[in-house]
């Protein structure tokens, strides 16, 4: 354990960053179907089973990141996931009770037709929304310290729902890869109306963030931190020029580009995130508890770390295989 330093230093750390990326990539890829989830109702009932067979073969692999993230929380930092689940079990609840309800129409809806299936469509569609809404309400709270003030409680409202328009952003835009024709021209005027939503909740959290904390504020804007940080908003605003100017051009000829808004949107969270990671290091509960203050013992964290390296390489592996298999076109939707 000491081959890297000192195992209470660099263990927690670790941990740190495998819980991060783990929620990094939930959001990219469990976001892509919540968000064609949220835009069901929007197509013909032709076209909600493609939209419905673009997510098929990946929505039980995407949420396994969610898994791996609360699971490393709990082994990891048991304390700060008492404290957060704690202040948040409502939201938690309304997110679990949204992505079982999501599970079972998902299957349910294969086995029907009709006002049954509708049905089903519309349970699907209000579970992707619950589950969005639940966490952009906990990252809004989060943001505010975990703290229930109106204030607080009506900055979590904005993020919720600037999340699940961002979240049915990502999914127009992993529509506009997967599907053609008519489908794809809708996908693209749904991204279309909804970018501005994601560069709201974006600008909101980058406001309220160093607003909430002096700490924060200072890691931002003393200097030369202004100066080292500068590229973080520049390239977020560059990424955001390329969404808008893409979606104007697409569709093109031989379906062209048709990767760049989704792989944009992927890298434009990737920028939220790292600003996000360094505003609130070194604390896992935002101004309360700090990774190392709330860590299991450094032998309990290295035995863990063993398994998780283990099971992270299988993960990515299925994942990859998943995504590799099914690339290209979604098809018709067949369930034999």
């Amino acid at each position: 354990m000491t081959y890297f330093g000192d195992p209470t230093v660099w263990l927690p750390l670790a941990f740190a960053a495998l819980m991060g990326i783990s929620i990094l990539v939930y959001v990219v890829l469990d976001g892509f179907d919540l968000g064609v989830g949220i835009l069901l109702p929007l197509g013909d009932e032709e076209e909600k089973d493609r939209m419905i067979a673009a997510i098929g073969p990946f929505w039980d692999a995407n949420e396994t990141w969610l898994v791996l993230a609360v699971g490393l929380l709990l082994v990891a930092f048991p304390v700060a996931h008492g404290v957060i689940l704690t202040a948040l079990y409502l939201p938690v609840a309304v997110m679990l009770i949204g992505l079982i309800l999501r599970g079972v129409a998902f299957e349910f809806r294969a086995k029907t037709t009709g006002k049954q299936k509708h049905r089903w469509n519309q349970a699907f569609f209000f579970g992707s929304v619950s589950a969005s809404l639940a966490q952009g309400y906990m990252l809004g709270l989060y943001i505010m310290g975990l703290e229930h003030t109106p204030a607080t409680v009506a900055f979590g409202v904005l993020t919720a729902l600037c999340l699940t328009a961002g979240y049915g952003f990502i999914g127009a835009t992993w529509l506009i890869i997967k599907s053609e024709g008519t489908l794809q021209m809708k996908a693209i005027r749904w991204a279309r109306t909804r970018l501005w939503g994601v560069v709201l909740g974006f600008g909101a959290i980058s406001l309220a963030s160093p607003l909430v904390s002096d700490r924060i504020f200072e890691k931002w804007f003393s200097f030369p931190s202004m100066i080292l940080l500068a590229p973080l908003p520049l390239m977020s605003a560059l990424l955001v020029f390329i969404l808008y100017t893409a979606l104007q051009h697409l569709p093109a000829k031989d379906d062209k580009w048709a990767w760049v808004p989704f792989t944009a949107t992927a890298s434009l969270y990737l920028l939220a995130f790292a600003g996000l990671a360094y505003s609130f290091y070194p604390y896992v509960v935002p101004e309360k508890l700090t990774l190392y203050e709330s860590a299991s013992a450094p032998e309990s964290l290295f035995i863990i770390l063993l398994g998780a390296l283990f099971v992270l390489p299988v993960i990515i592996g299925y994942t990859i295989l998943a995504y590799t298999v099914f690339r290209g076109k979604a098809t018709e939707l067949r369930y034999d």
